[in-house]
């Protein structure tokens, strides 16, 4: 039996989640971040799980059988790091011009919002969203 997704959408407040971030810096980051994935995915915020803040929505099926639904991208205030939840995979070019960061395949680790060309950001946000919609129409 497959076991159950931990990261489901949920109705909980994104506004209370973002009010709660301690950090004053974080917590603007957070606001603008959302404004601009907003912007990019043209879906309004929603909870994804206790700490994702998602933006549209798709589902997803492997060839192992596992399926799921997850948010086309969001992010997350973490203890160290802001993660933006995009596929970075095939955006070397871009991610070259986006300024300070580290990556994995799904994810980038900024500190600020500040360190990073918020331009390029948009740019690597849409190409992730096209890829998603291309994977998983």
């Amino acid at each position: 039996m497959a076991k159950a997704n931990k990261t489901t959408l949920t109705e909980a407040s994104v506004e209370e989640y973002i009010a709660n971030i301690a950090d004053e810096g974080r917590r603007a980051d957070c606001v603008a971040l959302a404004k601009l994935m907003s912007a990019v995915t043209r879906k309004p915020p929603k909870m994804w799980g206790p700490a994702i803040v998602g933006f549209g929505q798709y589902h997803y099926q492997y060839d192992s059988g596992r399926e799921g639904d997850m948010c086309l991208a969001g992010f997350s205030s973490r203890k160290a790091d802001l993660t933006v939840y995009v596929f970075t995979e095939g955006q070397e070019a871009l991610l070259a011009k986006l300024g300070k960061h580290r990556r994995s395949k799904a994810c980038l680790y900024l500190k600020r919002l500040a360190d990073v060309d918020q331009a390029v950001l948009k740019k690597v946000i849409a190409a992730s969203v096209a890829e998603v919609k291309r994977r998983y129409p």
